[in-house]
């Protein structure tokens, strides 16, 4: 039976959750990653109509927006920090059926490598946006359930709790725990 499922609020913690890694009073927007196949076209050399095939996944890059200025958070930019901190997002998901409030969460492992400031308009409040990168782990869960896992240096991709090809790397000879 369908269903609809609303994002009504969110919480962005950096690096652990102490509560002033909270971000939830100035968290404007959030953007989790894209989930986008890397797809290579195909033309055989004796075929009528060329094809494209799915051949890994594109890098991922959630990004936010906070308003005003939070310098902390400025200085784990870029190179002046190169060791990766944990991003934790945390939805309030309504259940528009039976009116339930449910979590939503996603944990991203990565680098601050952008920072943009809003141009600043008198009477505004001005802001900057953030990008995330160097993304090396990710997981979504959705109302408790793990919806997607995936993990760079064990190779480990599981959706919906289930490894999708579970062949992989075991004809690779990658250990990756599973």
């Amino acid at each position: 039976m369908s269903n609809i499922y609303i994002m009504e609020a969110a919480n962005l913690f950096v690096g652990d959750h102490d509560p002033q890694n909270s971000k939830f009073l100035t968290l404007e927007e959030l953007k989790l990653p894209d989930l986008q196949e890397t797809l290579v076209d195909h033309n055989p050399g004796g075929g009528k109509v060329s094809v494209e095939f799915g051949v890994g996944v594109e890098k991922l890059e959630p990004t936010f927006k906070l308003k005003g200025w939070d310098m902390p958070l400025l200085r784990s930019f870029g190179l002046g920090s190169t060791i990766r901190k944990n991003f934790t997002a945390y939805g309030v998901i309504r259940n528009k059926k039976n009116g339930k409030a449910l979590e939503a969460k996603a944990i991203m492992e990565g680098r601050l490598s952008r920072v943009a400031p809003d141009a600043f308009t008198r009477g505004e409040t001005m802001g900057h946006e953030y990008a995330i990168n160097e993304v090396l782990h990710y997981e979504l869960f959705f109302d408790g359930s793990e919806e997607l896992y995936w993990d760079f240096f064990t190779n480990t991709l599981r959706l919906g709790g289930v490894d999708p090809d579970p062949d992989f790397n075991n004809i690779l000879r990658i250990s990756n725990g599973s």
